[in-house]
């Protein structure tokens, strides 16, 4: 791998490290060289992205310390580990969560998914309407309902080992009181909602056992479990439908975060089983992201 000559901590500015780490990512083949490399050295010198593109401008100077906590940092970055377990965090809506080794990070995408969530949460007429996060991971979508719809419950599954650490990570961190974690099995979560649940969401495993993702950052540090769904990529799909079924209300909303040639498919599995008005809905880059569908 081609790498730029490391230049001395001593004399190096702000500027001058954010270039060198540009190149060493570029020519490792990261996507967005330029933004990971601020983040990094913000990361580093404990500032944001906008502190570090002030210091740039002003000239500031690197401090040797800063630079010799980076230089790993980067030659981890340039094998591919995501900047999130690098940085130890992963924004999602308002919130920083914390992720790492065995919890998928989550991604911009499914902040669109928490959207419809909320949106269907906040519709409901009911002083302490309740909500239900399946495989919760990170706790992204179950965190930003509790944030986001202060007046609801919401309750969130997990059943990996690894992911519900960071879980109860996020959870004490962010603080939200209305919210009640689990580790359970998915197919047996929370008995005593059984018909009282006004959203269910999920953010399931949803790529096929044989399409292997391209990017190195999933392929090798995303767990199988929180990526792989079955032959086609829906058995978590069919599943969360029938729990969905026996936890929902007559008029509660499932929302179900897949890809983005899975809506049709979808539809048919959550109208064959009972579930009315599915539809299917795009994130902003207009790739399908999310289905939805009622209780009758």
């Amino acid at each position: 791998m081609p790498e730029t000559a490391p230049l001395p901590a001593t004399t190096a500015t702000v500027a001058e490290v954010v270039r060198d780490t540009v190149a060493r990512l570029a020519a490792a083949g990261v996507p967005d060289a330029h933004v990971d490399a601020e983040l990094l050295v913000a990361h580093v010198l404990d500032v944001s992205r906008g502190g570090v593109q002030a210091a740039s401008i002003r000239g500031d100077r690197m401090p040797a310390a800063a630079r010799a906590v980076l230089v790993p940092l980067v030659d981890r970055r340039c094998a591919r580990e995501p900047l999130q377990h690098l940085t130890g965090s992963a924004p999602f809506r308002s919130m920083e969560l914390a992720v790492g080794p065995g919890v998928f990070v989550p991604r911009p995408e499914t902040e669109m998914v928490a959207q419809l969530a909320i949106d269907a949460l906040r519709a409901v007429a009911s002083e302490a309407p309740v909500a239900v996060d399946l495989g919760t991971g990170s706790g992204a979508i179950a965190l930003a309902l509790a944030t986001e719809v202060p007046h609801a419950r919401v309750f969130a599954a997990e059943n990996s080992v690894d992911a519900f650490v960071w879980t109860k990570e996020n959870v004490a961190r962010i603080g939200a009181r209305n919210i009640t974690l689990a580790f359970i099995d998915l197919a047996h979560a929370f008995p005593e909602l059984d018909g009282t649940v006004s959203v269910v969401a999920s953010n399931p495993p949803y790529v096929p056992d044989d399409a292997i993702p391209r990017d190195p950052e999933v392929r090798l540090y995303d767990p199988p479990a929180a990526l792989y769904g079955g032959p086609d990529g829906l058995d978590a799909v069919r599943q969360l439908s029938r729990v969905g079924l026996r936890l929902a209300h007559s008029g509660g909303t499932i929302v179900i975060e897949h890809g983005e040639w899975q809506g049709a498919a979808i539809r048919d599995i959550l109208t064959a089983d009972g579930w009315r008005s599915a539809a299917t809905h795009p994130d902003l880059t207009t790739r399908d992201r999310a289905t939805t569908a009622v209780r009758p």
